[in-house]
């Protein structure tokens, strides 16, 4: 492994001396196991209790209040610290394969930044000018940027996934849906601690810790700290690391402070560090398909690149494959406070990222004459661009954001009604640049392509004679191409927002009626800097010289402004034919912000082609997703059996389509010109089958269909624009069983497989949907533990092996289609993995 900073074994020997907090949250919003489990032993007692013969309750917080997840009408995927553990989930990196309808997959060229869909809904470009479709929250803090999310997050206790649209309560951007991320609390029942270790497979080591400090019976502390490092699966022949290596620390200090009897006070600081080498995607197809002005030097790339449709163990750069990290700080502060019935919070947070991404899009030969990178270059092209070689330059992302947020909620009437209110402020600043004149890709040109060239640039032939070079007695040519870019954004968030559930005194009270409404205003600003230059490399009788060509690309600090409003509505009825038996019907509307597209090439509608209208400076409305969902929550044969269904309608407005321009790899136009429906069905089974056996089955449905995309000349072109990351099936089958149980602790065993049906990656036109298509896929995962050895009076030892695809599945996590040297290269998903944990508790 090339290494990327202090070692594995220093970092376990400062973070392994003792063992985890085993709370949490306050017993009401804790999510209960999703398998029937007993409470935590009693230190006292000598053998675990026997355990229950029933399902014990989900309780969930995705309403901003405390409540039974059967109650809560909204499809969720809720995993307690039990089901985190057995699934071996880190973050929300960890999540793609766990929750049927929800997509994830890490953009093409930075693997720490996801791309999240759920129920088709998400976005394919990861621009710090574009928003997610999803919206990541942690401890109910708003995550505004894609980057980072692959970051583990340290001490989580518990994750819910809500599916759809959530614009009432939630806002902006969640209209695919939302994740929450909980992370563990402070308590003052007691010191407590716990440390976990964990060794496998292709160097992999793994520590984390956790402690739970009370300090008095109004003041505690905990403290989190975890540390991880480990190789990739393809090696790199070339210079520089490995791909896929990877070493991160990640940290959490929280407090809890209860002053007075009315006031709670939570106050968390969390830093995450990751240091790692970018995956390589591995060539499959050769080009068959236009490549624009790459045309002339396809012959070439596919002479420099490596083709396989199987798995390759080796690839290759040609510069030295440089490191990538990112790095993560966060404060945040929530104060709770009784007003008689009621009860107020605000919520206040500060986050900040810094982030740098090499990589490198070259064929896997190591090429030095074929470069798709942003190393450094020593050509005369580089001599005439900069006056002398460009440097090596890592794009970087640097964000800040800052949000506020207050709750009032309760109960009124005799409890009859139910409500939350709130505001909501958020501001954020941000800068994406590669801060110099650099390179970004060159390739030789075969010189049986002189005539093709001579004939599209008319110009060079006078040129070259300027310049003394005889075109017919050209030794040597290549394309080079150098970019500068810099482009900030500066955006404004208000929001006002109430829901409000009434139980009318008719029907015994089982009939709930909610409505809900929010108000958001948004503000965004933006400004592009670029220059993208193009020469040819021209050598003659030994004499090397660069031309430059007409077709440069300048943006000198151009700014962009834009604002919307938007209103939302949600209507909720649901009635409870039982105790354990409801169903529900909703209507939900959200928004997705508007904002630009930096990849448009043009200034604005005024400078485009006229076919287009539209520029940078014009950029793009939001676009709107209105569900319609019903649902049932259920327990039967005495709360053994939990059958939860959701089927949903929804419709897709004014989509942000990205139409590629002719003769161009990645230059875009974003326009709202889509409309599109989904429908779905969505299915969670857990059957306690006997107190040691639990069976759970999840399972989505998708259908998911663009129905009209009008391009810039008028023409319904929806068959060329079809939903990408939206597989029509996917399911989670697993078993939990305790095989033996004794006075000295347990044997578990939790397997589960795991289907993702065949899915679209981003296409142009109809003719490449299979070039980034990703076949379906199934993976088998287990994990046996022996668990509550006891070790002292106090304290109890895990021991568990776990394995992640166990068949060990080729499988591509994703496909690109638009470099020069292939119509389809692949990122492939992770070989099996096999590794050994050892968790100490005490308490």
């Amino acid at each position: 492994m090339h290494r990327l900073g202090p070692s594995a074994a220093v970092l376990c020997a400062a973070v392994c001396g003792g063992a985890t907090a085993q709370d949490g949250l306050d017993a009401l919003i804790e999510v209960e196991p999703l398998r029937e489990a007993a409470a935590e032993p009693v230190v006292a007692e000598t053998a675990p209790p026997p355990r229950s013969a029933t399902l014990e309750e989900i309780v969930v917080t995705a309403e901003r209040r405390v409540a039974s997840l059967q109650d809560t009408p909204i499809s969720i995927e809720a995993f307690n610290t039990e089901a985190i553990e057995q699934r071996g989930i880190k973050g929300v990196q960890d999540l793609g394969s766990q929750v049927p309808g929800l997509t994830l997959e890490p953009f093409p060229t930075h693997n720490a930044t996801l791309r999240l869909f759920i129920r088709g809904v998400g976005i394919n470009d990861a621009q710090l000018t574009q928003d997610p479709a999803v919206g990541v929250y942690v401890d109910g803090v708003y995550v505004a940027r894609s980057v980072g999310l692959a970051l583990d997050v340290a001490d989580l206790e518990r994750i819910e996934v809500l599916r759809g649209p959530q614009g009432t309560l939630y806002g902006r951007n969640t209209t695919g849906g939302a994740v929450n991320l909980i992370t563990r609390k402070p308590h003052f029942d007691g010191f407590a601690m716990s440390h976990a270790l964990t060794g496998g497979d292709r160097n992999r080591l793994s520590a984390r810790s956790s402690f739970n400090l009370p300090v008095s019976d109004t003041l505690a502390f905990g403290i989190a700290v975890l540390g991880s490092t480990g190789d990739g699966f393809i090696d790199n022949a070339g210079p520089g690391g490995d791909f896929g290596d990877r070493e991160e620390f990640a940290g959490r200090l929280s407090a809890r402070w209860t002053p007075t009897w009315w006031l709670t006070a939570d106050y968390a600081y969390d830093h995450s560090d990751m240091r790692y080498v970018n995956a390589a995607f591995q060539p499959v197809l050769l080009p068959n398909t236009n490549k624009g002005a790459a045309e002339l030097f396809k012959p070439y790339a596919v002479s420099q690149s490596v083709y396989s449709e199987r798995r390759l163990d080796q690839l290759a750069t040609g510069m030295p494959m440089e490191e990538s990290g990112t790095r993560i700080n966060g404060h945040a502060l929530t104060l709770t406070a009784p007003i008689g019935d009621q009860e107020f919070k605000y919520i206040g947070a500060y986050r900040d990222l810094r982030d740098r991404q090499y990589a490198d899009l070259g064929g896997g030969a190591g090429s030095m004459n074929y470069r798709v990178d942003t190393h450094v270059y020593d050509g005369p092209a580089a001599l005439t661009a900069n006056g002398g070689p460009t440097p090596l330059v890592v794009p970087t992302v640097t964000q800040e954001q800052w949000s506020h947020e207050i709750q009032l909620s309760g109960r009124l009437f005799d409890d009859s009604v139910q409500y939350v209110v709130g505001a909501y402020h958020f501001t954020e600043q941000g800068r994406e640049d590669r801060n110099r004149l650099n390179h970004n890709f060159s390739s030789v040109i075969p010189l049986d392509q002189l005539d093709e060239l001579s004939t599209s640039l008319p110009e060079l032939d006078p040129l070259l004679g300027l310049l003394g070079v005889d075109f017919n007695r050209i030794e040597l040519v290549k394309m080079v191409n150098f970019v500068n870019l810099d482009w900030t954004i500066d955006n404004e968030a208000f929001a006002a927002f109430g829901q409000a559930t009434w139980t009318p005194p008719v029907l015994e009270e089982r009939l709930h009626l909610t409505a809900g409404y929010r108000h958001s205003r948004d503000e965004r600003r933006a400004e592009k800097f670029r220059i993208s230059d193009t020469y040819l490399e021209v050598q003659s009788n030994g004499v090397g010289v660069g031309v430059p060509l007409s077709s440069a690309e300048m943006f000198d600090r151009v700014p962009a402004s834009s604002a919307f409003d938007d209103d939302a509505l949600s209507f909720v009825v649901a009635y409870d034919i039982n105790d354990t038996l409801n169903v529900y019907a909703k209507s939900v509307e959200s928004y997705k912000s508007g904002g630009f597209n930096v990849r448009d090439p043009n200034v604005s509608g005024a400078t485009a082609d006229p076919a287009y209208g539209a520029g940078f400076t014009d950029g793009f409305a939001p676009e709107f997703v209105h569900s319609l969902e019903v649902g049932m929550k259920s327990e039967w044969l005495d709360r053994r059996l939990r059958v939860n269904v959701a089927a949903f309608q929804a419709d897709y407005e004014d989509m942000q389509i990205n139409f590629l321009i002719p003769g161009t790899i990645s230059d875009t136009k974003t326009i709202n010109a889509g409309e599109a429906r989904m429908r779905g069905i969505e299915l969670d089974l857990t059957a306690l089958v006997t107190p040691d056996l639990v069976l759970l089955a999840d399972y989505a449905f998708l259908d998911a269909e663009v129905e009209e995309v009008i391009d810039p000349s008028g023409n319904n072109v929806a068959d060329l624009y079809p939903f990408t990351s939206a597989p029509r099936h996917s399911g989670v089958l697993a078993a939990d069983w305790t095989a033996w149980r004794d006075d000295w602790g347990e044997l578990r065993a939790f397997v589960s497989y795991n289907y993702t049906d065949e899915r679209q990656g981003q296409v142009i036109t109809e003719d490449r949907r299979g070039l980034t298509s990703i076949p379906a896929y199934g993976l088998w995962n287990a994990r046996i533990t022996a668990a509550g050895l006891r070790l002292g009076e106090n304290g109890t030892l895990d021991i568990a092996v776990q394995a992640r695809n166990i068949a060990d599945k080729v499988y591509p996590l994703m496909a690109i289609d638009n470099t020069p040297h292939a119509d389809r290269a692949v990122v492939w998903g992770e070989p099996r993995y096999v590794g050994l944990e050892l968790v100490y508790r005490y308490r």
